[in-house]
């Protein structure tokens, strides 16, 4: 088993992207600049998304303008659309996020487009991101159960990460959007996805909505998974 791990922290995003209270501007820069001054390697900041849909991301770059950024620490947006690609890079932002999900039922509920179609959009957002020199990171949402759908198989999650590391991302986080996978399940989905993917591209996303997101990240650890996302706060 490894000795080390990268901790990916996305509570800037993930974490203040559903709050109903208005976070201020000065609040987030505060709260990224202390995940830097605890020497986070990676710190997803903000999103480039509509704030129609995300009112909590509307001052991305703001946000991005006013945080203090450490050497060896990199700074990560989510982007949905070559819209929010170029509004990334008008902030600065050098790596961003795309996510795609493993049913058509939660793409169409999320973003209004089957898996199929998302994947069109972001080999456009992946071309454009990497001839500007930047690194793509992909999720891979509801990989271990779906609100809609339900069961996911393995093999359909699997296929779905292939077709994304197809893209050029360098990692694909699977993710466990609804927080209902558990340390039996684990292996299952992780191996099938290994079937596909180099596990040094491969990082896990759990939720702990039933408390058992570090159970699963010990069962991720001997199938040599190192990097796991985690949400401070």
């Amino acid at each position: 088993m490894t000795k080390h791990v990268t901790v990916v922290e996305v509570g800037p995003r993930d974490g203040l992207q559903n709050e109903q209270a208005s976070v201020s501007t000065a609040d987030k820069i505060e709260f990224v600049n202390r995940l830097s001054a605890a020497n986070l390697p990676v710190i997803e900041v903000s999103a480039f998304v509509s704030p129609k849909w995300m009112p909590q991301m509307a001052d991305a770059a703001e946000v991005f303008a006013g945080i203090t950024r450490r050497a060896g620490i990199r700074y990560v947006a989510l982007v949905p659309n070559l819209a929010g690609l170029d509004r990334a890079t008008r902030a600065g932002v050098t790596e961003i996020a795309i996510f795609a999900a493993s049913t058509d039922t939660f793409s169409r509920k999320n973003i209004n487009q089957s898996i199929d179609e998302s994947l069109v959009t972001y080999k456009e957002v992946c071309d454009r991101a990497r001839a500007a020199g930047m690194r793509v990171r992909a999720y891979l949402s509801t990989a271990f159960g779906c609100p809609y759908e339900g069961e996911v198989s393995p093999m359909q999650v699997s296929e779905v990460a292939a077709r994304l590391f197809g893209l050029g991302v360098f990692e694909v986080a699977v993710s466990d959007t609804i927080g209902v996978a558990h340390p039996g399940q684990v292996p299952r989905v992780i191996e099938a996805v290994l079937a596909q993917l180099p596990v040094e591209h491969v990082a896990l996303h759990f939720h702990d909505t039933r408390g058992t997101a570090l159970a699963n990240v010990l069962a991720a650890l001997p199938l040599g998974v190192t990097t796991f996302d985690a949400s401070a706060g």
